[in-house]
């Protein structure tokens, strides 16, 4: 039988990271689940049957001992994503700092950790895939956005060089535009987002995006997608 494939997704909430740990558990995958607070997660562990574990992303012990804890206990990772973010808004001549500095921690520095250890397990084992999950903002810095643009153009540039660094040695490196707010489930504290028919992403096809990126043939590998509602202007 072949070898059972793994997955980590870090920075799991009730939206993209939710729906991609079902498609993974239904395609027969080992689910690791990381967020600030596990404790939340309780009942999609319960729905797939992952793991899942305390991490800020933005502190290196954390996703040390992330890594370190999910690979014993689950298994080294054919997949990683990175789906952590903040964000705060505001004219820049009134910006918190401490905020800003935040929000570049958590959307690209914490990248970068959680990038790096995959990078390291996946170099020995010579194969695996490493999303990170992106905005329009990392590509057009809109007004009164300056902390979420520099993270995701940050989160962008460190995927494309990691890209370049790492295609060759049959690690497969991608970053995924997703223009457009997504879909919430009736059931997402957050409240539901209503913006008509296909105004916004539905996160399983988003879901569907990621495995397909997994299992695209390094003949025809992809380093960025970008996903949009057809109605959303660009």
């Amino acid at each position: 039988m072949p070898e059972r494939e793994n997955i980590l997704i870090v920075g799991v909430g009730p939206g993209l990271s939710s729906s991609l740990a079902r498609l993974a558990a239904r395609e027969g995958m080992g689910v690791a689940l990381a967020a600030r607070s596990a404790k939340k997660l309780g009942p999609l562990v319960q729905e797939t049957g992952a793991r899942a574990y305390d991490c800020d992303a933005q502190k290196p012990a954390d996703v040390d001992r992330l890594f370190d804890t999910a690979t014993r206990e689950v298994g080294p990772f054919d997949l990683v994503v990175y789906n952590p973010s903040y964000r705060i808004r505001g004219p820049i001549a009134e910006l918190d700092r401490d905020e800003t500095l935040k929000t570049l921690m958590i959307s690209c520095y914490g990248g970068f950790l959680v990038g790096q250890r995959a990078a390291r397990q996946m170099l020995e084992r010579g194969r695996g895939t490493i999303v990170f999950t992106g905005a329009s903002a990392g590509v057009k810095g809109y007004a009164q956005s300056a902390p979420f643009a520099m993270g995701k153009f940050g989160l962008r540039g460190l995927a494309q060089s990691m890209a370049r660094e790492l295609h060759p040695k049959n690690i497969h490196v991608a970053h995924v535009v997703v223009d457009g707010g997504i879909t919430r489930r009736a059931d997402d504290p957050r409240g539901v987002i209503d913006r008509g028919p296909d105004g916004t992403l539905d996160p399983d096809e988003i879901a569907r995006t990621y495995l397909f990126l997994h299992r695209q043939a390094r003949n025809a590998w992809s380093w960025e997608i970008e996903v949009r509602p057809w109605v959303e202007t660009f």
